[in-house]
């Protein structure tokens, strides 16, 4: 275990030239540097936004719901068959044509019959509308708070407005109060987002979405150990800057408010357009390539982080087209329902769009 840290921790590979992890352990009085062991403190946190959210969702968002004449009703169930449930279960949820003539003569019901049955029982697995408002009025509650604090903390800091001052000093840069609860409230939602895809009904992409969050936890966890928090304050703030964007769009749309609906998809996707493709390349990107090279110069963890980061970057290019395609849709068409992506395109954390179809 001893060798297995000793790698793992590798001063060679973490931090610059010329810079041990005993340089950082002894600050000052009063200053205190990232370690690792600080992000302990996100997975009780997680437990506590993970019981707000259930409470959140069961008395203030349903509540919203029924304002809104969204019903919790569980919608038509399929009768009782012992015989399909286990074809369904076991075999097939959408059966084919052999299996269909199988299962009507065997059941003496029409075809018919057994297929409207399987559309039934599928039904009961999908999440209701009021279920997926209250998600989305969660998750459209969270995004708008940390994006709130996010402008309220980033504009006071000189990084916000001189890119440069996320390598001056590196990595003798004091951990504040103020960045280090945005980076644990932040880390903290995305660990509660994956306990909560156990509880939530199971959908497709399950583990899509569980290696999306997975892989989000570990980035923020790597900025964090290795003190480029800085600048990754300003990766979280260009990402929440739409989320909930997209959140209030979905909310509209459950409650079949068709105009507002497409007003905050076009909306959305304006914001998701000038964030992902101008902002993060030519504010972040450039101060994480060029600024730190300059600065700091080069070191192992710094092109895992750059890679890392170039990698966001090509999502944002496949997602924008994804979405520009949306829009041509909308144009063409005009109604926004709800449309899914195989990942379920998260616009920087929810997968799940909107999208303008007939």
């Amino acid at each position: 275990m001893a060798a297995f840290s000793a790698w793992f921790w590798n001063e060679r590979f973490w931090l610059p030239h010329n810079v041990t992890w005993a340089d950082l352990a002894d600050p000052a009085p009063g200053v205190e540097y990232p370690k690792a062991g600080h992000l302990l403190t996100a997975l009780p946190l997680a437990l506590g936004i993970f019981a707000v959210r259930i409470l959140f969702e069961r008395f203030i968002a349903s509540a919203c719901a029924r304002s809104l004449h969204i019903q919790p009703g569980a919608g038509r169930r399929a009768q009782p068959n012992a015989v399909l449930e286990k074809v369904f279960i076991s075999i097939t949820k959408n059966p084919d044509s052999r299996h269909l003539d199988g299962l009507s003569k065997q059941l003496d019901w029409e075809v018919r019959k057994v297929q409207r049955w399987f559309r039934h029982r599928r039904n009961q697995d999908k999440p209701s509308t009021h279920t997926k408002f209250c998600e989305s009025m969660w998750r459209f509650t969270f995004y708008l708070g940390i994006f709130t604090y996010g402008v309220q903390f980033l504009w006071q800091t000189p990084w916000m407005w001189d890119t440069r001052h996320c390598w001056y000093g590196y990595p003798y840069q004091v951990m504040t109060r103020g960045l280090y609860v945005y980076y644990v409230t932040e880390l903290a939602f995305y660990w509660s987002l994956m306990f909560s895809q156990f509880r939530d009904i199971k959908r497709k992409d399950f583990l899509i979405m569980f290696v999306h969050h997975l892989a989000t936890v570990g980035l923020i966890s790597f900025s964090y150990v290795n003190n480029m928090a800085r600048v990754g304050s300003l990766v979280l703030f260009v990402h929440d800057t739409s989320d909930f964007l997209l959140e209030a769009a979905k909310l509209a749309n459950y409650a079949k408010s068709q105009r507002l609906c497409d007003f905050l998809f076009i909306l959305f996707g304006v914001v998701f357009f000038i964030t992902r493709l101008v902002i993060y390349p030519y504010w972040v990107l450039n101060s994480t390539m060029f600024e730190s090279w300059t600065i700091v110069g080069p070191f192992p963890s710094w092109w895992l982080f750059n890679f890392l980061l170039l990698v966001l970057q090509v999502l944002h290019i496949f997602w924008s087209y994804l979405i520009a395609r949306i829009a041509i849709k909308a144009m063409l068409r005009g109604k926004v329902e709800q449309f899914c992506s195989p990942s379920r395109m998260r616009a920087g954390d929810p997968l799940c769009l909107s999208i303008f179809v007939q």
